[in-house]
């Protein structure tokens, strides 16, 4: 079995463990699959942490304190090489179950509830030592009824899975496929770099990567854009009237790709760095502050040209560095909840 292959086999046991998800099991299969002194790069408010353990604790115990039934649900496993000689698994799809217990300050639903996310492992002799990974914290909010920020100006929906249902990518590893989806992602970032630096929105040849019935998948706070028109209005037309240095500052960051058939993955943790100098962009009032930005992406090809992209971005980071409490904010929303303490909006259970 090829290494690439053997990697995803090795995810497996820790994937159906999550399934039916039970705590002694999953922390078991976690330390298990990991190096001892491996690193945990986890999205905002949760941070770093060294230990399969210690993340445990930090980040699963408390998820599945507030929804006791939790279950993961993988809709894309794939695993490849990076330039740089690095050997990656990545995962996407959502965690769900019956949300009981406030999970940081959100209020419980007591209804089911769904959390996308995308998760890294990085293989070095059959053990993963380090793991990157975006929860989409912001979609639990909208759906306890507490995302206090903007509005998003895309679809807030349910994200699918691949339309064509074939995101856990079988073995055997095929280095060539792999590469060439790769170049094609390389080929179209760099000329969406070009606008709005070398032109207006024709110098990024879109048409020439994009399939004409696209499907931008977004964070929640962004959503979802159909199409290139859907994609451009609902995201990079903001995104770049608020952060028009975009692109200028690839010489301070690096990029990981690897890709794995019709598929493609990239991280950088940041992989971005723009200054927001303009309004426009979510809401966010122009600081003049410059911020590293953390994307974990997959895009899925169709007879040559990209038919969807799953995007989750570590928004709740970005705003911290703009001295936004998003978790602040929250919690001045549930001062008018019943169960929650109305001076400090924590809950009282």
């Amino acid at each position: 079995m090829d290494k690439h292959t053997a990697h995803k086999a090795l995810i497996a046991p820790l994937r159906a463990a999550m399934y039916d998800f039970e705590e002694a099991v999953v922390r078991e299969t976690l330390e298990g699959l990991c190096a001892p002194d491996a690193t945990f790069r986890l999205c905002h408010p949760f941070g770093d942490t060294v230990g399969a353990g210690a993340f445990y604790n930090k980040a699963f115990r408390p998820l599945f304190t507030a929804i006791p039934d939790l279950e993961r649900r993988d809709t894309i496993v794939m695993a490849g090489p990076t330039p740089e000689g690095d050997d990656w698994v990545g995962c996407g799809g959502y965690y769900t179950g019956s949300f009981e217990k406030p999970w940081l300050d959100i209020p419980a639903t007591g209804h089911q509830v769904a959390m996308r996310f995308h998760e890294f492992y990085r293989f070095v002799d059959d053990k993963v030592v380090e793991f990157q990974a975006i929860w989409d914290i912001p979609e639990i909010m909208m759906q306890a009824n507490a995302w206090p920020m903007a509005p998003s100006l895309g679809r807030e929906w349910h994200v699918p899975g691949p339309a064509t249902e074939n995101g856990i990518v079988p073995g055997p590893y095929d280095a060539e496929s792999g590469q060439r989806t790769c170049q094609h992602i390389i080929d179209m970032l760099e000329y969406l770099k070009k606008h709005p630096s070398e032109g207006g929105p024709e110098v990024m040849e879109m048409p020439r990567f994009w399939h004409p019935r696209m499907s931008w998948y977004g964070p929640s706070g962004i959503g979802t854009g159909r199409g290139i028109r859907g994609f451009r209005k609902w995201h990079q037309i903001p995104f770049l009237n608020g952060m028009p240095d975009r692109g200028q500052y690839v010489d301070e960051i690096t990029y990981h790709f690897f890709g794995d058939r019709e598929y493609a993955a990239v991280t950088g943790w940041p992989n971005m760095i723009q200054t927001v100098s303009h309004d426009g962009w979510m809401g966010i009032a122009p600081s003049g502050k410059r911020i590293t930005m953390r994307s974990l992406d997959f895009w899925r090809l169709e007879n040559g040209l990209i038919r969807e992209n799953w995007v989750l971005v570590d928004l709740l980071h970005a705003y911290d560095q703009l001295g936004v409490d998003v978790f602040g904010r929250l919690r001045e929303f549930n001062k008018a909840r019943a169960g929650f303490d109305p001076e400090t909006g924590v809950s009282l259970t």
